[in-house]
């Protein structure tokens, strides 16, 4: 059952110029599929109603009213108790980025100098590397690694986290859920879109690559030129 949502559009969504959302779900079957596709929902409703300019204020306020949403119909029916799902979102204003995320759902940026993680996971593993308990291979392949410390529908009072960044000129953006992540090396995901001309043959291509690889999650992959 796949418990990975994607978002795509070009067009205004709201006061945001466009939007990309990836989110993978967690609770069970059914409770990860629903929270998922619930935070996707919820965030271009908000989004489209929230009369804020500001496109991280908008991001930030569309998720947080996601964890509501999801934690009140976990409230109601016990088949969705414990259900809740990552969520990172990005939209593009010109050359300016602007991304949130909850959870370990990535966004990277691609460059001719290399690959770079935009946002930062919210899992066990992760603390561990901050702390320097271990390293980051070493968390890539830890027993611990898909346990997050934080997700959108299992907060009481959810922080969101922001980055805003201006892109250069051969910037490629990825948007992906851990499906991809756990199966590929950075370094793995930026030749591949690297080798490829257009975004619709990089998306593809990792996705093959990562169930190559083994596949043992949903895969959910977004990538961006922003400059075409």
């Amino acid at each position: 059952m796949n418990q990975d949502h994607l978002y795509t559009s070009l067009e205004p969504v709201g006061n945001l110029p466009n939007i990309f959302l990836v989110a993978d779900g967690m609770g069970g079957h059914r409770g990860g599929g629903y929270a998922s596709s619930c935070a996707v929902e919820t965030i271009l409703e908000e989004a489209r109603v929230c009369g804020d300019k500001d496109a991280a204020h908008i991001l930030t306020r569309a998720i947080r009213k996601a964890n509501e949403v999801i934690a009140h119909r976990a409230g109601e029916d016990e088949r969705f108790a414990g259900m809740g799902t990552t969520v990172v979102a990005a939209c593009l204003d010109e050359d300016v980025l602007i991304a949130a995320n909850v959870g370990d759902s990535r966004l990277y940026v691609i460059h001719e100098d290399g690959i770079e993680q935009v946002t930062e996971d919210h899992s066990l593993v992760q603390e561990m590397v901050k702390f320097g308990g271990i390293n980051k291979e070493e968390a890539r392949f830890h027993p611990n690694k898909n346990i997050i410390t934080r997700a959108v529908g299992l907060e009481q009072e959810l922080q969101v986290d922001c980055f805003i960044r201006k892109l250069r000129p051969g910037d490629r953006v990825l948007l992906c859920s851990d499906g991809l992540t756990d199966m590929l090396e950075d370094e793995q995901i930026r030749q591949i879109i690297d080798q490829k001309k257009d975004v619709r043959s990089a998306a593809q291509a990792l996705v093959e690559a990562a169930n190559d690889s083994g596949g043992r999650d949903n895969i959910a992959v977004i990538v961006i030129d922003p400059f075409i």
